[in-house]
């Protein structure tokens, strides 16, 4: 069964105009019309998800359609897929100390707040290096 554009966008949280505008890049394909309105496998709506991760991951419409064309031949990607991924990694660490510090900070009793030796080294990662709860009796979650 065929989902038109309007359907598609629904599912997928993009507008239409993103949906011509991303098989006008092939990243996605049609399989035709329903009167004036463009028709898609069911399966566009994973690889919509597929796109829009790696939108958000940091990777260009241009870098995405080549990885959606790759072979495992491709290591030039591949080692450029590496090197995003461990990009990512070091964002997740960033958000993850950023997080942290923020659920020290809602207990924490150290005045001014920001002088906390806890909360700055959570932001400069270097948690490890504190004992398991610093002197204003609250730990990490």
């Amino acid at each position: 069964m065929l989902l038109d554009i309007a359907e598609v966008a629904r599912q997928s949280g993009l507008a239409p105009s993103a949906l011509r505008y991303y098989e006008k890049r092939k990243l996605i394909v049609s399989r035709g019309r329903n009167g004036l309105r463009r028709t898609f496998d069911p399966e566009v709506v994973s690889r919509l998800a597929l796109i829009s991760c790696a939108r958000a991951a940091g990777f260009t419409l241009a870098q995405i359609g080549r990885f959606l064309a790759a072979t495992p031949n491709n290591v030039d990607l591949q080692a450029r897929m590496a090197e995003q991924a461990e990009r990512l990694d070091e964002e997740i660490a960033r958000l993850s100390r950023m997080r942290d510090g923020l659920r020290h900070a809602a207990s924490c009793t150290h005045t001014p707040l920001v002088e906390c030796p806890k909360f700055k080294a959570l932001f400069k990662g270097s948690i490890s290096e504190l004992p398991e709860t610093s002197h204003c009796g609250t730990s990490v979650d």
